[in-house]
């Protein structure tokens, strides 16, 4: 399976236009925003449990990032409310479930074989950074110096542009963003290569943003097994 695999293009998805697949698991369902491969796959992907639902015990060979969007996500390690982020690291494993129901964006398989920092932000942790021209808050998740992961609010009306030197990912938490004339709601996500800028104007609510500054595909990825 292979979607929205040409990484030297640009691509915006109305997440809210994609029908939810059923995932192996009775009651997890996926919108795919990025795919290669069957069920083991280098994925970006907003997945949904219902309440009740698991997924089986498995290890993260390829690596597992994470923002809970809506609901508590569960595991054995404990309970993480929407605006919790993490990272699972290759050779992590875990029990995901959800008692009362939850939306989380995930990405697999898109570490690289050094990165074993094991991150967990709860709602409302990560240092608070200077934000860029026309955001009014800037949270940073994550970062080294291959990655920047952060969370931005921009006020409403406003347009900013954000200079795109490695590849950029960005994902609609809250509010809405105009791109290219193109309206992104709730859940909406926005890809684009190295020297692409991003010229994109919040909705009358603003926005609240996932934003990755990164390159689409490390170098030194982890390599998928056959």
């Amino acid at each position: 399976m292979r979607i929205n695999d040409d990484l030297d293009k640009p691509v915006t998805v109305d997440a809210a236009e994609l029908g939810w697949i059923a995932s192996p698991a009775a009651g997890v369902e996926r919108k795919m925003l990025y795919r290669v491969g069957e069920e083991v796959a280098r994925a970006t992907s907003i997945v949904r449990y219902a309440p009740g639902s698991a997924f089986p015990a498995h290890s993260h060979d390829g690596g597992e990032e994470i923002l809970v969007l809506e609901g508590t996500f569960q595991d054995e390690h404990g309970d993480y409310p929407a605006g919790s982020y993490f990272r699972n690291p290759p050779g992590t494993a875990h029990s995901p479930a959800s008692a009362d129901g939850c939306v989380i964006f995930v990405r697999l398989w898109q570490f690289r074989a050094h990165d074993t920092a094991q991150i967990v932000r709860r709602p409302g942790d990560g240092e608070a950074v200077a934000p860029r021209n026309g955001a009014t808050s800037a949270r940073l998740l994550f970062a080294d110096a291959a990655e920047k992961v952060l969370i931005e609010d921009w006020p409403a009306d406003t347009g900013i542009t954000i200079d795109n030197r490695q590849g950029l990912e960005v994902l609609v938490i809250s509010g809405s963003l105009l791109i290219d004339g193109e309206r992104l709601a709730t859940g909406g996500w926005c890809r684009l290569p190295a020297g692409m800028n991003l010229a994109a104007t919040s909705g009358a609510d603003g926005a609240r943003l996932w934003l990755k500054e990164a390159p689409l595909q490390h170098a030194d990825v982890l390599t998928m097994p056959e």
